[in-house]
């Protein structure tokens, strides 16, 4: 049957998913605890909760799994092989080496979770079948990733994608990476608080206000969701993708964000002859990471 597999690695959970190489038709998904800090066998747990779903896969459906993938959070090597740098989290992360751990002889290359997920996209999802695609991930912060003629840009060190972190507010607030008056702060949970004067912590808890009524809660989610039109108009006049596709949790708000969104990017959106770029819902959910995983694990055997 030939079966490829993706792993995608979080803070709490690591999501897996199996496919049929040839079809991509899904198996089978799995989720085990990451338990970091924990070790098991002389491993970090999460490393060791990885070696077990392949296994029990390789038990299940009796032949050796074949390509496999690995989305984890954090700057990737420019080999693909390790994470470079996660400071904070995932303790013993930063230069794992998955191919020797997992003793296999063909590699398993490693991809950053965001780029993962429009891998994900782009194969079975929201984007599928696109060579020239941007993704936004809203939710606590707000992150990215590229595809630009069918290649995912990763850049000199990794960084490309983080998009959350454009500036669109020269005198703002310097976000955590320094950035002032970023994106992921105009409309990324993180600084709901902030930007509601503590009335809200959830982009839920605003728009059930705003369905209630209450008009400074429309004012802040109108200035955010304007502000995030000037991000994607900026982005698209940079990058001229074919789509935008949105996820995150807030992306769960439906046409309450994809209605005022277009109307906003009518005003704003370059359109040379009349060409609108397309604002896509991604498809995939939580599980994008896992599916761009296992896409980006059958690329990779197929150049080796």
């Amino acid at each position: 049957m030939n079966i490829c597999v993706g792993i995608d690695l979080g803070a709490t959970r690591i999501k897996a998913a199996a496919f049929v190489s040839r079809s991509g038709r899904l198996l089978s998904r799995k989720t085990v605890p990451t338990r970091d800090g924990e070790a098991e066998e002389g491993a970090p747990a999460w490393a060791a909760g990885v070696r077990s779903v392949v296994a029990e896969w390789e038990d299940e459906f009796e032949e050796p799994i074949g390509a496999i993938g690995l989305a984890s959070p954090g700057l990737v090597s420019r080999d693909q092989r390790t994470v470079a740098f996660m400071p904070g989290r995932l303790n013993g992360l930063e230069g794992f080496d998955w191919t020797e751990f997992m003793g296999r002889t063909t590699g398993i290359p490693v991809v950053n979770d965001a780029h993962a997920a429009l891998l994900g996209e782009v194969w079975q999802g929201a984007g599928r079948g696109l060579g020239d695609v941007v993704l936004l991930t809203l939710g606590t912060g707000v992150g990215g990733a590229i595809l630009a003629g069918g290649r995912l840009l990763s850049g000199h060190i990794g960084r490309a994608g983080h998009l959350g972190h454009v500036s669109l507010y020269a005198d703002g607030v310097p976000d955590i990476v320094r950035t002032p008056g970023s994106l992921e702060d105009a409309i990324g949970e993180c600084t709901l608080d902030r930007r509601t004067a503590g009335r809200f912590s959830t982009t839920r808890q605003l728009l059930e206000a705003i369905e209630a009524g209450d008009a400074g809660a429309r004012l802040v989610w109108e200035k955010s969701v304007r502000d995030l039109a000037v991000g994607i108009t900026s982005l698209i006049n940079v990058l001229d993708p074919e789509a935008v596709v949105i996820g995150g949790g807030i992306a769960q708000a439906g046409e309450g964000l994809f209605g005022p969104l277009k109307a906003q990017l009518d005003h704003f959106e370059w359109r040379p002859g009349g060409h609108r770029v397309a604002i896509l819902p991604a498809q995939l959910g939580e599980w994008a990471g896992a599916y761009g995983a296992a896409r980006l694990g059958l690329q990779w055997e197929e150049r080796t």
